[in-house]
């Protein structure tokens, strides 16, 4: 299977106060037209794996190569090829759906007829054609979301970096967000997704790399991560708690192993090997014939909470992370907002908020907004939504 993404011994380490290494050693291969998800703990190096990957951070040593372009050597034809989406929606709320479409297509050199084509393309695509006129402030988190989502497709990329997408959204507006990320992967765009949800990861990735102290120390099918904690279990809870013991030496005659003994929940849990719905229904006959009420039974499968935790248990949280000090060491280092990258091709070329890969003409006077961004050809490159050709009020009021 082709590897879209690439990355081998990536490294960086944070120069300011007394330096922080947040890659270290970091590996990645993700193959074309998946979900993977780069799960891990605050601090882990997963944002700062995506910026360097995106363009948008430099690194130390090691080598990364997506959508067939190398990182470090080819940034501006990386950029021409990826979006990346940050963790909450940069559309302009007084603008319309449509509006904002047709100003980001613009932004990023679209002829009028063809960003308007390809605002309305993607206004049906994610769902959204009723609400073409209706201001963007009127939107909900998940149509939001969704606008958000079609501005980054705009020039159609081949890789998409998707951080944390439904923070802050309700189960409904989470659930149209997952939709619309499934519909990317089935057109054949490649997405990587960090997110705090592990529920989410288990929904959308096909794969999973665990990153912990800057490095992957975990990779593969949610089933497998999962699988890796050992066996699915039976668990038992009995109405009265006098009878724990008379149904722990059930269990373990009938299982052949020693059950943990949960006091506190009068509950009962065993590891099962195979033959499970066997053992479940022997377990609930013998119950029975011993006149032991039962309050809950059943076959549990382990976790990708209970396989993240056991993974990355041995690194705690500290606020004092690589990823907490990014900011404060690196001019470069924080992406603004679902930033997309724009090619860097003049020392003050700017890229634009929610936009997908503009190749943006040289300009000296390009001017910079409070979102620092794209450390990739210019040492100096910055964020702006001033990317592009001039776009007039009555181009996106159209």
């Amino acid at each position: 299977m082709t590897s879209t993404i690439v990355a081998r011994g990536l490294r960086k380490r944070y120069r300011g106060g007394r330096g922080t290494t947040a890659l270290d050693g970091f590996d990645l291969e993700v193959p074309a037209g998946i979900v993977h998800g780069l799960l891990g703990p605050n601090g882990a190096g997963k944002t700062t794996a995506v910026r360097v990957l995106s363009t948008l951070l430099g690194f130390d040593a090691g080598r990364a190569e997506v959508a067939g372009a190398d990182v470090a050597r080819q940034p501006g034809l990386v950029r021409e090829r990826i979006a990346l989406t940050g963790q909450y929606a940069a559309v302009d709320e007084l603008l319309s759906g449509r509006q904002n479409l047709i100003l980001f297509g613009r932004l990023h050199h679209l002829g009028r007829r063809e960003a308007h084509r390809r605002a309305d393309e993607l206004l049906e695509r994610f769902g959204l054609t009723d609400a073409a006129a209706r201001s963007a402030k009127d939107y909900s988190g998940g149509m939001r979301r969704r606008l958000d989502l079609a501005a980054g497709l705009l020039r159609r990329p081949r890789v998409l970096f998707l951080d944390e997408p439904t923070t802050g959204l309700d189960p409904r507006s989470r659930n149209e967000v997952w939709a619309a990320v499934r519909g990317l992967v089935a057109d054949g765009t490649t997405v990587l997704l960090t997110t705090q949800y592990l529920e989410e990861a288990d929904q959308l990735a096909g794969l999973i790399s665990v990153v912990d102290a800057g490095r992957v120390v975990a990779e593969g099918t949610p089933d497998q991560l999962k699988s890796a904690l050992g066996a699915d279990r039976l668990e038992v809870v009995v109405r009265d708690a006098a009878r724990l013991t008379d149904a722990a030496a059930i269990l373990a005659r009938i299982t052949a192993a020693e059950p943990v003994v949960d006091i506190d929940r009068r509950g009962l849990r065993v590891p099962l090997r195979n033959n499970r719905v066997e053992t479940l229904a022997a377990t609930i006959r013998a119950l029975q014939e011993a006149g032991i009420t039962v309050a809950d039974i059943g076959l549990h499968r382990p976790t990708l909470d209970e396989a993240f935790l056991q993974l990355t248990a041995h690194h705690p949280t500290s606020p004092s992370t690589a990823e907490a000090a990014a900011a404060a060491s690196s001019p470069t280092a924080a992406a603004s907002p679902s930033l997309t990258a724009a090619a860097a091709s003049s020392p003050t070329t700017a890229a634009s908020p929610s936009l997908t890969a503009a190749a943006a003409p040289p300009s000296p006077t390009a001017s910079a907004s409070p979102s620092p961004t794209a450390a990739g050809s210019s040492p100096t490159a910055s964020a702006s939504p001033s990317v592009g050709a001039p776009v007039s009020s009555s181009e996106v009021g159209a």
